[in-house]
């Protein structure tokens, strides 16, 4: 693994990012926990993708549906076919299993030489049991996409709100895999988050809304979570890679350590899973158009980003080291509405009875504003370092001259530039550096 994935992986548990599961019994295997930072980064790309993508457009409502779903949602959908499903090889000798369109020699194994098997089906499907018996009537699966909740929805949502299409309908959650080869950190995991909108449009339509979706979602990426330009590109699937639901399909992918991968695809579903699930439920899934009076199964035009890779690409893209006064300082240069902590306050002297009590009154003032941080647990550059390194915008200290003057030091993360404020003028002061230019 590249040296700038070990430094990140190395920060993500050292500040309090990201954690392996079950840690204290070894770690479970491609796994992971969100610690109290992380947690706040991840919840601020959803914040930011829903206001984006529901609370600013009037034609995207949103959906939390079942993780767990009756079995035939996933019969309809092709999943539980050869269409969602990897060709595996196994070595003879070692017995580690592959992928086989990834080896380059289907023959013999990577790792000892070994002779392969030949390839076979492995379906990605989550299989749990519900009730206390563990038969075939008790067998469903944990959902492997959100958007099929989306789906079996459809009429609901459309009666209930309204709509006119094109709409779209939106859902943020967990999807379940059970992937033969995960790894890279967080990158390929069998848990993980997802952030789905299916816009439903009229059949004819489809190239037109697929290249507006295919702008807004890179537009969002450069704008809204600040990703250099450069790391970004997009890459058109083939015919022969494309996925068993798909007529087209364009994934956005990241330059990462490892090299370019997939973080948000771009799908053209045609009317694949309206009419599926038409057909295996019996309902009619058809549109009345008022002002063609026709009926027709709406095609669907899907995004679907992954909130655990764009958090990856997020601290991958934010991380920089550079010289200060010959040490190296570490800073992840965060979009503001990104930044897990947007204001910390630190007392310069933190044996002062007089000056902790005061920076802990104004932490008191700001953290109803901003998502907050007190830390008087080390020096000041100690302190100082800390927050850089989970991407604090903005560093407040308390020191004698507070006592006196009744204003505070504040700290741009970026310029390391100093301004001294008053305490009484101190909100405005943050919210204006804060707020979207």
């Amino acid at each position: 693994m590249p040296v700038i994935m070990d430094k990140i992986v190395s920060l993500c548990k050292r500040r309090g990012f990201i954690y392996q599961s079950s840690e204290i019994y070894g770690g479970f295997g491609s796994c992971y926990d969100y610690g109290p930072i992380g947690v706040e980064l991840k919840n601020n790309i959803k914040r930011v993708w829903w206001k984006a993508m529901v609370q600013d457009r009037a034609d995207v409502v949103g959906l939390d549906s079942a993780v767990i779903m009756s079995p035939k949602v996933w019969e309809a959908s092709g999943h539980l076919t050869a269409g969602f499903a990897d060709e595996l090889v196994e070595c003879k000798k070692c017995h580690h299993r592959f992928k086989a369109d990834e080896l380059k020699d289907k023959t013999k194994c990577p790792d000892c030489g070994g002779k392969l098997t030949i390839p076979k089906k492995f379906n990605l499907m989550m299989q749990t049991y519900v009730g206390p018996v563990q038969d075939e009537a008790a067998k469903t699966y944990l959902r492997a996409e959100t958007c099929q909740g989306i789906y079996v929805n459809f009429e609901n949502v459309l009666d209930t709100m309204r709509m006119k299409i094109p709409f779209g309908i939106a859902q943020i959650g967990k999807a379940f895999r059970n992937e033969i080869t995960p790894g890279n950190f967080t990158f390929r995991t069998r848990e993980f988050e997802q952030m789905e909108m299916q816009y439903f449009i009229k059949p004819g339509d489809n190239d037109k809304y697929f290249d507006e979706w295919k702008k807004q979602r890179m537009d969002w990426y450069l704008n809204n979570l600040g990703i250099k330009k450069e790391n970004l590109r997009f890459r058109e699937h083939s015919k022969e890679e494309l996925p068993h639901y798909a007529r087209k399909a364009v994934d956005i992918e990241y330059n990462y350590p490892f090299g370019f991968k997939e973080f948000e695809g771009i799908h053209d579903r045609g009317d694949w899973d309206l009419s599926n699930h038409a057909k295996h439920s019996g309902k009619d899934f058809s549109y009345f158009d008022e002002k063609t009076k026709k009926k027709y199964i709406p095609n669907v035009v899907e995004t679907s980003g992954g909130v655990d890779r764009s958090a990856l690409v997020v601290l991958l893209d934010a991380y920089h080291e550079e010289k200060v006064r010959k040490e190296t300082r570490v800073v992840l240069k965060l979009d503001k509405d990104l930044a897990p902590i947007k204001v910390a306050v630190l007392p310069l002297v933190r044996n002062k009875e007089e000056i902790v009590k005061k920076a802990k009154e104004v932490y008191e003032i700001l953290k109803p504003h901003f998502m907050s941080m007190y830390d008087d647990t080390g020096s000041i550059g100690r302190l100082y370092r800390r927050q850089d390194e989970i991407g604090t915008p903005f560093c407040i200290t308390i020191d004698f001259d507070t006592l006196e003057d009744k204003k505070v030091t504040v700290r741009d993360r970026d310029t390391m530039k100093q301004d001294r404020v008053a305490i009484d003028k101190l909100i405005d002061f943050l919210q204006d550096k804060l707020a979207k230019r």
